[in-house]
């Protein structure tokens, strides 16, 4: 699937809608709601990107946060069921890896669920490295946390 990949506000309208879809396939699969200790907002996110087909159709999300200590951390990585798949994702971490760089940051991390074997797939294949929690994710039984020194 061929995408565009670019920045948009926090409060657009298709990135609220893509994230709102994100909460609730996560509150299924996980059988509660939102748990996130520190949810990302458009004061504390850096970049938030949104990947549209060619037609303009919004296929996915993705945000930078820098944090305190310059690290850079991957939030609402999100991919519309029907483009699963086509490389969306993909071009959404590399866009957003790309942006980091840009912004001096060296390492990168993430945090996923137990409950989202896919995506824990997806990050292994594209290099990331599994890591001990860190912040919020410290001790979180159900948080799978991933790490990548940007080269």
């Amino acid at each position: 699937m061929t995408v565009s990949i670019a920045e948009e506000a926090w409060d657009s309208a298709d990135g609220v809608q893509l994230r709102d879809d994100m909460r609730s396939e996560l509150a299924a699969r996980y059988n509660i709601p939102d748990q996130e200790v520190e949810a990302p907002t458009a004061e504390t996110v850096n970049v938030f990107l949104v990947a549209r087909s060619p037609e303009g159709v919004a296929t996915g999300c993705g945000a930078l946060r820098v944090l305190d200590d310059g690290t850079g951390e991957v939030k609402r990585m999100y991919v519309t069921p029907q483009a699963r798949g086509t490389g969306v994702a993909i071009g959404i971490l590399r866009a957003l890896e790309d942006h980091a760089r840009q912004l001096g940051v060296a390492t990168l991390v993430l945090s996923t669920g137990t409950k989202q074997p896919d995506a824990i797939r997806f990050y292994e294949r594209e290099g990331y490295q599994h890591t001990d929690g860190y912040g919020p994710y410290v001790g979180q039984p159900m948080a799978r946390c991933f790490t990548l020194q940007l080269g």
